[in-house]
């Protein structure tokens, strides 16, 4: 038996785009993009949000959502009116549960199958089913297409494509060994939440995630039934993404620019939408793709705007929390110190993998061997990559 874990004594809190958090730099929105999917529409409603309602800048985080800060008291109503219009909030009640993460240029290179139609069922499936709105905040859904870029994120419940006609169930980041085809994939990842949510009632109600509750893996599994085959490795999820040109499989381009610590400004979001053919792609490694292009020319011009394409960047290995001003718990303006930093060739740890943090909360932080550099009333302290 697996010892138990220490119950959650608080509700989750993770905020929305109309259940805001408030910041010292005013409140913070976080508006969830299923599989990290914009039309260049909603790219433009978001941007024009920010400038009118916010800082002016967007802010990309690890689940390829997006956040808006500098929110004014009562701007919550606007900013829902403008999401709802765009479609960028197909449901109010849900609207804090519609965390999924897809294969980075799924359908157009790499990987086995495409996972973008897996995207919009499990969405519309989720949103079509009142009792999934009680999903914490937290809880996530991942697609992996075989290339197993986000299969490794520790998903709750996730999808991994082994060929073009095998898919395995993950739940808490591990193989359950259930097997499915991908006409039944998504029908057995909303089952395996909807399995959460009688565990976590089961368990008292106060479970975040699926690794929150005692056995929860087993246990949802076991609920779900069917053969069990021989698990399989999960792969372990990259620490940086693609950066720069990227052949698709057509003969066109996708561009994939890095956001220096994931804040887009205005401007940069006009670039992006101007040059954009179809739908763009938001990362978990806060970078933007821009795919379908006939070829790799716009990617000066959005060098020459502060986003990076060069793949061996020190950016691609920096990442910070919000930081002073925007956080009165920080202890640093970590962004400035982290961009500095990088300016000058004096990244920590030799430029590893790194995230800059302004308390020990260490809030944004990734995944995987990552070394914390955390503000204390000393200064900076210098951590060893945690695995």
């Amino acid at each position: 038996m697996t010892a138990p874990l220490t119950p959650r004594t608080r509700a989750d809190a993770c905020p929305g785009a109309l259940q805001t958090h408030a910041a010292a730099d005013g409140a913070l929105a976080r508006v969830r993009i299923p599989g990290g999917t914009l039309t260049v529409a909603q790219l433009r409603v978001l941007s024009e949000a920010a400038r009118v309602l916010g800082d002016g800048a967007l802010g990309l985080t690890s689940r390829g959502n997006v956040q808006l800060r500098g929110l004014g008291p009562g701007s919550e109503s606007e900013l829902g009116d403008r999401l709802a219009a765009a479609g960028l909030l197909p449901s109010a009640p849900h609207e804090t549960a519609r965390n999924v993460l897809a294969s980075v240029l799924s359908g157009r290179t790499g990987g086995v199958l495409d996972v973008r139609p897996w995207v919009a069922a499990f969405d519309s499936g989720l949103c079509a089913d009142l009792s999934l709105a009680a999903l914490p905040g937290r809880f996530l859904a991942t697609f992996d297409d075989g290339r197993g870029d986000v299969a490794g994120l520790g998903a709750d419940v996730a999808l991994l494509a082994l060929d073009a006609g095998t898919v395995a169930l993950l739940l808490a980041g591990s193989d359950t060994g259930l097997r499915t085809t991908p006409d039944s994939a998504v029908p057995l990842a909303l089952a395996a939440t909807r399995a959460f949510l009688d565990e976590r009632s089961a368990q008292g109600g106060t479970a975040w995630r699926v690794a929150d509750l005692v056995e929860g893996p087993a246990r949802i599994a076991a609920a779900l039934g069917g053969p069990r085959h021989e698990t399989v490795p999960v792969p372990t999820a990259p620490l940086s993404g693609p950066a720069g040109a990227v052949a698709q499989d057509d003969g066109r381009t996708a561009l994939v620019a890095v956001v220096p610590l994931g804040r887009l400004s205005g401007e940069q979001a006009d670039l992006l939408a101007g040059i954009a053919d179809t739908d763009l792609q938001v990362t978990p490694w806060r970078s933007v793709v821009v795919p379908d292009l006939a070829g790799g020319a716009a990617a000066g011009e959005l060098s020459a705007a502060g986003l990076v394409l060069d793949p061996s960047s020190p950016w691609l290995q920096v990442t910070a929390c919000a930081g002073r001003p925007g956080c009165a718990k920080s202890l640093s303006d970590v962004r400035a110190d982290a961009t500095r930093a990088v300016s000058t060739g004096l990244l920590p740890g030799g430029g590893a993998r790194q995230h800059w943090a302004g308390c020990e909360r260490r809030c944004g932080r990734p995944a995987g061997g990552v070394l914390d550099v955390v503000a204390t009333p000393a200064g900076y302290r210098i951590g060893p990559p945690a695995s």
